[in-house]
């Protein structure tokens, strides 16, 4: 698929989260379709495997600008720690993929 990027989104944790003692950040990694702006593929750090499974299922299919509606489902049903690290990351994720499909895809 040449049609795909892939974006990291990084955000901070609490610090007495098992994530942040781990790696010292909370990251998402995103496979986005650039035709259609859909997120293909999801990875992100966790210490149990349900969560990156969990999130998976939230984002996967979505179109990738929809935050409002994203933002809304996580907070709704993703209720671990690293919430709001979730939502940052994303946001993070966002600005990133923006500059890439300006620079490369305008």
């Amino acid at each position: 698929m040449n049609e795909t990027v892939y974006i990291i989104g990084e955000s901070r944790t609490n610090l007495d989260n098992a994530i942040t003692l781990i790696y010292n950040s909370f990251y998402i990694a995103f496979v986005i379709n650039t035709e259609n702006d859909k997120i293909v593929d999801i990875g992100c750090t966790h210490t149990i495997d349900i969560t990156d499974k969990f999130i998976k299922k939230l984002f996967i299919g979505k179109n990738f600008f929809e935050f409002d509606e994203l933002e809304q489902e996580i907070k709704r049903r993703y209720h671990g720690t690293s919430q709001k690290a979730v939502i940052v990351s994303y946001k993070d994720a966002i600005k990133k993929y923006q500059d890439v499909k300006n620079k490369f895809y305008a």
